[in-house]
């Protein structure tokens, strides 16, 4: 599949550099080629950009249709009409979860397509390689299998700095996040419950923010635990920045998440819809 028009070898060469050696999928594995796989992979990296965390219209489209049709459907603008027909053909179209899909894909058409951009899907691929991040998909080995109780509304794909299989631990982890402006009691009731999971064997998830969330994480690394940092913009951006040393011992020793692309901006949206998580 030729995606905006680019080069499929460039393609593969860089979702290459963002994949995780034990994720790739072998050439002709159950009937998909790795072009095909590759194709995939990049289609998701895409989506990272073009929909905001969340988004259940994207999440639905894509259980569907797959990132690859779901993205060809934007690329060679199908009406709304055409793509909720290609719905309705699959097995999803028949559970009644498609009833009132023709205004719903036509309000996120609205919301997408400004940010369909070929040159910056690539570049937002290649920063990521350029900041060793590595881009995982459900159904890779280290997918964090809680993830999918979000259904519809569950990451369409997972950028990650730090170690990968750190996040098989996630499956047993508890999430320890409040105020920043948080106070001496708070954050010292933090280090204790954190210092106390870890030695239980929970890993400690926050948002690397001031306060109780970078208590958390100090505490789990003192501790020799893993933690996971999930921020709300691209993990080639610390943030916030006081806490750039912190994020870099997350890296090292953990692994720092997010579901938006390389190069995005932290916005109250995605601060919101991270603490949900």
């Amino acid at each position: 599949m030729r995606l905006f028009e680019l080069d499929p070898d460039e393609v593969r060469r860089a979702i290459a550099s963002v994949t995780a050696r034990n994720t790739a999928l072998p050439p002709r594995q159950a009937g998909i080629d790795a072009g095909a796989d590759a194709a995939e992979r990049f289609a998701r990296a895409v989506w990272s950009s073009l929909a905001e965390p969340g988004d259940g219209t994207a999440g639905f489209l894509l259980s569907a249709l797959g990132a690859s049709v779901s993205l060809r459907a934007l690329v060679e603008k199908w009406s709304a009409d055409r793509i909720c027909r290609e719905v309705r053909s699959t097995d999803r179209g028949g559970e009644g979860e498609a009833d009132g899909l023709d205004e719903e894909i036509r309000k996120a058409q609205a919301r997408w397509m400004p940010r369909l951009d070929s040159v910056a899907a690539l570049a937002a691929v290649r920063l990521a390689a350029h900041n060793r991040a590595t881009l995982i998909i459900p159904g890779d080995p280290g997918w964090p299998a809680r993830l999918d109780d979000l259904g519809l509304h569950a990451p369409l794909a997972l950028w990650v700095r730090g170690d990968v299989t750190r996040l098989r631990e996630a499956d047993r982890s508890i999430s320890l996040v409040g105020a920043r402006a948080a106070t001496g009691y708070g954050e010292h009731v933090t280090v204790e419950a954190a210092s106390a999971l870890v030695g239980r064997g929970f890993a400690i998830v926050s948002g690397a923010a001031y306060g109780i969330d970078g208590a958390a994480h100090r505490a789990a690394l003192a501790a020799q635990g893993t933690t996971i940092a999930f921020l709300a913009g691209g993990v080639d951006r610390p943030y916030p920045s006081g806490h750039d040393a912190l994020i870099g011992r997350i890296v090292e020793f953990g692994a720092v998440l997010s579901e938006v692309s390389c190069g995005g901006s932290p916005t109250k949206w995605r601060f919101l819809h991270r603490k949900s998580k």
